[in-house]
């Protein structure tokens, strides 16, 4: 009884600071306004201790407050180790008694803690891979940095849906209702790498965080609890790059990402804007690019001649051999090159499983030895210079307005027209911070006022419109494809 009655107590105080209404508590269960009042984005219904915790925030606050004093439970099924973020924020803004608290083991989380102490965190940004039906717009996750000092030793933090969908266009529209669960992970950061495949044609652009120690506990304590629990994967709102933004706003709260987004009209949520936001937040402390296979194959070609590239391509395919490269007439520098440059192709080969294990062992291990007797080149390493930061290119929403004039027979008719396009980019657009001859646009609509008849009329909308032109080249041979879905009005003579 006097449990109950001190459990009261710290309710009511709660109540008289009204924590249930602070953004902090919002962030840290996802709760969002609506027309009705509030709901949480996660769909999971562990999540919530209260009945109806995902529309109440002060019931769940409640419900909160009374499980980490519960003395049902015990180790990790326990609230105090369930919701360490929660626990932790109720303990700066309450006068919990520690002696009134149960005594409870966390084995797991004490685990997490043990195994993972943050020294930094970095919001990677894979661009867009127009013939991956997921990677389109890109992809961000996140990684926390320890003391390892090897970024590729990092813990990837990853928020994706779950799915076996491998069809684009049913991936595309189970993607845009909500078909899909989505979950968070943590992976070594050289894992995830591995993970996608394509990131061979991906380059990957790296943004450190200038998060605290102190932000970055906060955070990982949030990422513990939501493992294991969904929500709703929606391919342009609730997506991977939304979620993430949650993770900064609880370590540092002030940054309010995630209402930024959410509230603004219409609830789309592109990777590249999310990475915008975050350094208008002044989160980024600096940039580092990554190239990938395919960008760093291009490099060391471009240094090439036309002869030097397809006998490169020919020792990797096995239709050279080592000693004729050595034999060659050539200073040892361009050796060097062609050397890298069939290494580097015979990876992208394996990667891709156009070679077997056995047929790639092979190749390499004789590139390598042939490397080994070419000594030191002049240059120690090829430093592929950066494109464009992609957040420097334009804005992914559009709007643009015209006039003119239709002749028909002997009538004249002027018109006002508005477009609006909410993504992304066209072949017409500045392709700095884009792919190259990609172009992603999604419900381009066109609307048309005739002053004559006094009509306003849909004049244009494509639903998909997307086009790939991708170069052919001794390394490469990609298929350029089109695909385009909408309805134009056309003005026909009688």
């Amino acid at each position: 009884a006097e449990d109950d009655s001190y459990v009261g107590a710290v309710i009511d105080q709660a109540a008289r600071l009204r924590l249930h209404e602070e953004r902090e508590w919002h962030v840290l269960v996802h709760y969002q306004k609506t027309l009705f009042g509030y709901k949480s984005l996660i769909d999971d219904p562990k999540f919530f201790l209260a009945p109806d915790g995902r529309k109440n925030p002060e019931s769940e606050l409640k419900a909160t407050i009374r499980g980490i004093f519960s003395t049902e439970l015990s180790g990790d099924t326990h609230p105090r180790c369930r919701f360490a973020a929660r626990f932790a924020w109720l303990k700066t803004k309450l006068d919990i008694d520690g002696r009134k608290l149960p005594e409870v083991e966390c084995p797991r989380l004490k685990g997490v803690l043990d195994k993972i102490v943050p020294t930094g965190a970095t919001l990677v940004f894979p661009t867009s891979h127009i013939n991956s039906p997921a990677s389109m717009f890109g992809h961000t996750l996140m990684t926390l940095r320890t003391g390892t000092g090897s970024a590729l030793l990092s813990h990837a933090v990853n928020y994706t849906a779950v799915t076996n969908e491998t069809f684009g266009p049913v991936y595309a529209v189970k993607g845009l209702l909500g078909y899909y669960p989505g979950y968070f992970s943590i992976l070594p950061y050289y894992a995830k790498i591995q993970e996608y495949s394509d990131f061979d044609h991906r380059d990957i652009w790296e943004y450190h965080l200038n998060f605290t120690e102190e932000e970055l506990h906060r955070m990982l304590l949030h990422i513990f609890e939501l493992d294991f629990v969904y929500s709703d994967y929606y391919f342009f709102g609730e997506n991977c790059s939304y979620n993430l933004l949650y993770l900064f706003d609880v370590a540092r709260p002030s940054l309010t990402l995630t209402d930024r987004f959410y509230r603004k009209f219409p609830f789309w949520v592109i990777p590249i804007d999310t990475v915008r936001g975050a350094g208008e937040s002044g989160m980024i402390a600096r940039a580092e690019y990554r190239p990938s296979r395919s960008s760093m194959i291009k490099f060391i070609a471009s240094q090439l001649s036309d002869e030097n590239r397809k006998f490169a391509v020919a020792l990797s395919r096995g239709d050279a051999s080592i000693q004729r490269l050595l034999e060659r007439d050539i200073p040892d520098d361009e050796k060097i090159k062609i050397c890298d440059l069939a290494s580097e192709y015979t990876q992208y080969r394996y990667s891709k499983e156009y070679i077997s294990k056995e047929e790639y062992s092979r190749a390499f291990i004789a590139l390598l030895g042939a490397r080994s007797k070419l000594g030191k080149p002049e240059t120690s390493e090829y430093r592929v210079p950066a494109p464009a930061h992609p957040e420097n290119g334009h804005l992914s929403n559009r709007i643009a307005v015209g006039a003119g004039v239709i002749k028909k027979g002997g009538d004249v008719d002027y018109f006002q027209q508005i477009k609006l396009r909410p993504s992304y980019h066209t072949l017409l657009d500045d392709d700095r911070g884009y792919v190259e001859g990609g172009q992603i646009v999604f419900f381009d609509v066109t609307l048309r006022y005739y002053d004559l008849n006094r009509r306003l009329e849909l004049d244009n909308i494509d639903i998909i419109d997307i086009a790939s032109l991708s170069p052919r080249d001794e390394f490469f041979k990609s298929v350029s494809w089109k695909i385009k879905t909408g309805v134009t009005r056309t003005l026909l003579d009688n």
